[in-house]
Formats: C-alpha cells, sequence, structure tokens
C-alpha cells in the first residue's frame, strides 16, 4: 500500500500546489461570502479599493486587475512560505485589511508556528490579532455580524497558530527520539568495543606473558639441558596455538551482533577446570604460587560473574609475571552466594638489583584500568595497595545466580 503522506512529503512541489489549489478554492468561498456581508476575518478597508478601482478602470478590467487577481496573486505567494514564512506571513496581513484573504493568513500562520522560533510566532500571531480590536471600534454599536467577525478571526487564528505549534512539538519530539536512539546505538557500540578490547587485552597479554618468559629464558640460558630447551619450546608453541585459539574465540565477538545497549557479547563462560589450568600455567612458568580455595559450589554462579572473575584472576597473574617475575605470590579465593566472591592476591615487590637474570615483560599499563572496569560493571569492588614491601589487590564481586 502506498504511503500518501510519505508521497507528498517527496514531492514538496505537488504538495505546495495542493495547498495553493485548495487555498485559491477556499478564498473564492470566502470573497462570495463576504458579498453577501458574512465575513470571517475583518477587513478594515472594506472595499475601498476595488471601489476606487473600479471607478478608474472598466467593470471587466477592475474586477480582474483587484476583486479576483489579487487573492489569487496571494494564494500563489503561500508557495514562497517555506522559504520566507515570516515575510509572506506579514504581507499577507497587510493586504487581508482590504482583501478576504482569511485562508492564505492562516496557511501562513500554520508555516510560522512549525518553522519560526517562538519569538517571531507570537509576533506575528500579534499582528494578526491587530485589525480584531480595530474591527470592533469602527463597527456599529451592538452588531452581531462583527461580533461574530471578531469570534471567528480570533477562532481561526488560534487554532492555525496552535495546530502548527502542536506540529512543531511532534515534529522536534521524533527529532529528539531519533537523536537519542542514535545516541544509545552508539553507546552500545561502544560498550561492544570496550568489552572487546578487555578480552583481548586480557587474552592476549595472559598468553603473550607465559610464551616472553619462556623465549627469555632460552636467550639466557642457551646450554641448557635438551630436555629443558624441549620443554621451554613445547611450551612456547603450546602458548602460541593457545593464544590464537583465545584469539578466535574473542574475534567470534565482533562477528555477533549487538542488538541494544543491554545485549552482552556472547563471550565464553569459564570452568572450574578452566580456573586450575590457568593457576597451573603459571606454576609451569616458574611461578612460585601458593593457592587457598574456600569456595561453595561454582556452578551457581552466574556466567556473567564466573567470566569477570577469570579474567580478573587472569590478569592479577599476569601481572604478577610481568612486573614481579621471580617472587612468590599467594592467591585466596573465597566466597558463596551469600558473602559473595573475594579474591586476594598478594606478592613481594622485585629486587631492584641489576643482575637480574630477566628483563621484565614491557606492559600497557591498562592492566589495573581494565581490571577496575569489569568490577564496576559486575557490581563490585577492587583494591590495591602497595608497601615498601608488598602489593596487595583485593577484589569483591556479588555472587548472582
Amino acid at each position: 500500500m502506498i504511503d500518501v503522506r510519505k508521497a507528498w512529503r517527496g514531492h514538496p512541489v505537488l504538495a505546495d500546489l495542493a495547498v495553493v489549489a485548495a487555498a485559491a478554492a477556499l478564498t473564492l468561498i470566502v470573497a462570495r461570502a463576504r458579498r453577501t456581508g458574512l465575513s470571517v476575518y475583518p477587513q478594515l478597508a472594506g472595499s475601498a479599493p476595488e471601489s476606487f478601482v473600479g471607478g478608474v478602470l472598466p467593470m471587466s478590467w477592475a474586477f480582474a486587475s483587484l476583486g479576483g487577481v489579487v487573492p489569487l496573486l496571494a494564494c500563489a505567494a503561500l508557495f514562497l512560505r517555506r522559504r520566507h514564512p515570516a515575510g509572506v506571513a506579514v504581507a499577507l496581513i497587510v493586504l487581508s485589511t482590504c482583501w478576504p484573504l482569511a485562508v492564505p493568513v492562516l496557511i501562513a500562520l500554520f508555516t510560522v508556528a512549525t518553522t519560526c522560533p517562538a519569538r517571531t510566532t507570537w509576533s506575528i500571531t500579534g499582528a494578526a490579532l491587530v485589525p480584531v480590536p480595530v474591527h470592533l471600534l469602527v463597527a456599529p454599536p451592538a452588531d452581531p455580524l462583527a461580533l461574530a467577525t471578531t469570534v471567528s478571526a480570533v477562532t481561526l487564528v488560534a487554532g492555525a497558530v496552535g495546530w502548527g505549534l502542536a506540529v512543531a512539538g511532534l515534529r522536534e519530539r521524533a527529532v529528539r527520539a531519533e537523536t537519542e536512539a542514535a545516541m544509545r546505538a552508539q553507546r552500545a557500540q561502544q560498550h561492544a568495543r570496550e568489552e572487546i578490547a578487555r578480552e583481548m587485552h586480557d587474552v592476549l597479554a595472559h598468553r603473550l606473558s607465559l610464551l616472553s618468559m619462556h623465549a627469555g629464558a632460552l636467550e639466557y640460558h642457551p646450554g641448557a639441558p635438551p630436555e629443558q630447551v624441549a620443554q621451554a619450546v613445547g611450551v612456547i608453541r603450546d602458548s602460541a596455538t593457545q593464544a590464537l585459539e583465545d584469539l578466535q574465540d574473542v574475534l567470534k565477538v565482533l562477528r555477533a551482533p549487538v542488538v541494544s545497549e543491554h545485549t552482552e557479547p556472547p563471550l565464553p563462560t569459564p570452568t572450574r577446570l578452566a580456573v586450575t589450568l590457568l593457576i597451573e600455567e603459571s606454576r609451569a612458568a616458574g611461578a612460585d604460587l601458593s593457592v587457598r580455595r574456600l569456595l561453595d559450589d561454582p556452578a551457581t554462579m552466574s556466567p556473567v560473574t564466573a567470566r569477570t572473575a577469570y579474567r580478573l584472576l587472569q590478569e592479577a597473574l599476569t601481572n604478577h609475571r610481568k612486573h614481579a617475575p621471580g617472587t612468590p605470590a599467594s592467591l585466596t579465593l573465597t566466597g558463596g552466594p551469600r558473602d559473595g566472591l573475594s579474591i586476594q592476591v598478594t606478592n613481594p615487590l622485585p629486587p631492584a638489583t641489576k643482575d637480574s637474570v630477566l628483563d621484565p615483560v614491557p606492559g600497557s599499563g591498562q592492566g589495573l584500568i581494565g581490571m577496575r572496569e569489569r568490577v564496576d560493571l559486575a557490581g563490585g569492588r577492587l583494591h590495591h595497595r602497595t608497601t615498601h614491601t608488598d602489593f596487595h589487590l583485593d577484589v569483591w564481586l556479588p555472587w548472582t545466580a
């Protein structure tokens, strides 16, 4: 089915032509009613212009020059109402004091109300109502026709302006709704990008830090026994392979559609075995890691909370390898549905010596920032502090089911 409104909006010339034609037809009806003594809008000069010209020109010319042409030209001027709404309205209001131009005036007032600022709209509306009190002053006392003309003029002007203001309000509301929808879509896309960035940082930083440590060990110990070299090379190969697999998992998120700002990317949910493997990987890389677990059944934890906790633990262990290699670390995991999940990581600061075997893995400076963003999104708390001898990280997450 064809939408007539969209068809007219797509052809503004046709729409303006229809308005002008309708205005001309209604103006002829109003002019005929005016000749019988009925008027919907006051004419201060009455028929003076037509009488003056009629005394100078032949009757047919007089009618063609003023009585018929001026109202038609006034209706044709409505073609310019979109470009010059205020000017067209003022010109028609002035001409309406001599000719029956109520219909073009009302259309011009409607256009002013829909396109012009409020101050301009009220000024022109006031100008359109000026003939009303003047007409009451010059009309005979207690003239019912004058009173009817006054009531109809005020009603028509108020209706045209009020309708225009209502249309302008609806248009502004529609524009605001489109803007808000675009902003919501932009926020949803930004949320998805930030989530993907955190995933890529946590996943790749963990794998690549393991790979860098083993590669560095081979570099500084070229004469190591073949068994150790083979073991290190195997770990490097496994870490690189796992890094590629993790990267593929993260890249799948890029292909997943984002429906709204509340839609979360479909990220993998870690299991209890994944946490154990994560700890064992750190120990295999040479980390002296002591673990204490006092947890209720992790299966009662929601996938979002489980993934957040896994990424926080992964980033904490990665930071330990980067910034405090060779130092022991203590990891404590406690909590349940009632108390929430607590993650505590403590490690001594590395000694500042020049004869360190391995150079520290360079960091991006985004680790703790990303961890805090994850914790804030989950509704938890994160505190970290550095003393003269130790670094402490405390995280609390709500145990959501």
